[in-house]
């Protein structure tokens, strides 16, 4: 399995997402979305970091059960109720990317949202992973 970042010189240089991502693999793992939930199913954490590091956490969780790493992330969306707020913390979110994902990035989006699922979710994140 491979996956091939692409960032052109024509586009804007790429911080914390790849443009384009090419996979070559055998499986294909669809990451259902993730959110601040613990395992009692409650939402931890007050700021947009906090429940990022969080659902963050459980994404590549629900990924690893799979049989996949960071590494194999082809694609992750994030939906944020308040675009304003990940912008200003985008640096410190970047962080906990490294720290937990490492530094190939997937390609990514972040979407405003109205609300999520759970009314006291800030952020909810999925993807896609290609695995050998």
């Amino acid at each position: 399995m491979t996956l091939s970042r692409h960032n052109p010189a024509e586009l804007s240089p790429p911080t914390g997402f790849s443009h384009a991502v090419t996979a070559t693999g055998s499986r294909l793992v669809f990451l259902a979305g993730q959110t601040a939930l613990d395992t009692d199913g409650k939402v931890v954490g007050e700021t947009l970091p906090e429940q990022f590091e969080t659902a963050l956490s459980n994404l590549l969780t629900a990924l690893a059960a799979a049989g996949g790493t960071p590494h194999d992330l082809a694609r992750v969306t994030v939906y944020a109720t308040d675009v304003a707020d990940y912008r200003t913390h985008v640096a410190e979110l970047g962080r906990i990317w490294r720290r937990s994902a490492g530094r190939d990035y997937p390609a990514m989006a972040v979407v405003g949202v109205v609300r999520l699922w759970d009314e006291q979710c800030l952020v909810e994140v999925d993807g896609v992973a290609v695995l050998p």
